[in-house]
């Protein structure tokens, strides 16, 4: 079968048909899916049945694996491999998680715009998600193209920023939904990393603004004024212009690009309806900025 992408809104996000995950990648197919992430930044492949090892093994094609836990997760609950991240809300157990439960307390962080491991000194490059058990209502994963959000800057600001450096860490998403039970060694190792605002892809040469619920401060700006520019930013950034709405059917494999988009989950009813998607992560070549003053 040919290798075909659809367009899904006329900025970006795009149906690619023609790839088989469960099976090995030639290199065709390979640079087929990276030339298509580096025109959509999102593709959605449906009807992907794949095992979690099949998964894993697509997955390499683009990169060196990231651990997919967060740093709030702790190793003996983890239902999945560590190299998955579980967006899901089962426990180890099989049942759902109750209202109260940490994990499930620290996943709402996902139900804010964010980019995958913004908060780890070597960000995400791909991540790739795979619907499992999907619910009817709610659940959508939005996704906003920070390219175009990027192009559509004035000329001043994007003057203003193109230096920017922002200070990352999940302290910061979580602190906006009021999640503080961190142990100790946790707070260690969520402390911030620095990033750029501005990147450029290293396939399309784009630029785009490097946005994210885990950013709470920029270099050299006070806090106040820092985290009220970035929420300019994300409103800017976040529009429906710019934004693509995927809502799950069961065996879709989405991938975006963290170099090109932010993302979130959708509220849904997660106390009474299973929802088990896994998460495949992979590392960008290096860090944006340097951290030795971070």
């Amino acid at each position: 079968m040919a290798i075909e992408v659809a367009p899904l809104t006329p900025v970006f996000a795009g149906r690619m048909t023609g790839i088989d995950a469960r099976r090995t990648q030639t290199a065709e197919e390979v640079a087929a899916v990276d030339a298509g992430m580096a025109r959509y930044a999102v593709l959605v492949l449906p009807g992907q049945d794949i095992t979690d090892e099949q998964q894993l093994e697509f997955t390499r094609n683009f990169g060196p694996l990231q651990d997919g836990a967060n740093s709030t997760e702790r190793r003996h609950e983890l239902r999945l491999d560590p190299a998955f991240a579980d967006v899901s809300n089962i426990g180890k157990d099989g049942r759902m998680l109750a209202r109260d439960d940490r994990r499930r307390m620290a996943s709402l962080g996902n139900r804010l715009w964010h980019s995958d491991a913004s908060f780890r000194i070597v960000p995400a490059r791909y991540s790739l998600l795979s619907g499992r058990v999907v619910v009817t209502e709610g659940g959508n994963t939005e996704f906003a193209d920070m390219r175009a959000a990027y192009d559509a800057l004035d000329r001043t600001t994007r003057n203003d920023i193109e230096d920017m450096i922002c200070e990352h860490s999940q302290i910061f998403s979580r602190e906006q939904l009021g999640f503080t039970e961190y142990l100790p060694e946790e707070r260690a190792r969520m402390k911030p990393v620095r990033h750029r605002l501005v990147r450029t892809h290293p396939i399309s040469g784009r630029k785009s603004i490097f946005l994210s619920a885990h950013i709470g401060g920029i270099v050299g700006w006070p806090m106040p004024e820092a985290r009220a520019f970035i929420r300019d930013l994300m409103e800017h950034a976040t529009q429906p212009r710019f934004v693509y709405a995927h809502r799950w059917t069961r065996h879709d494999l989405v991938i975006w690009d963290n170099q090109a988009t932010m993302h979130r989950v959708r509220r849904y009813d997660d106390l009474t309806m299973v929802r088990d998607l896994r998460r495949t992560t992979t590392k960008c070549d290096g860090p944006t900025a340097a951290q030795d003053a971070a």
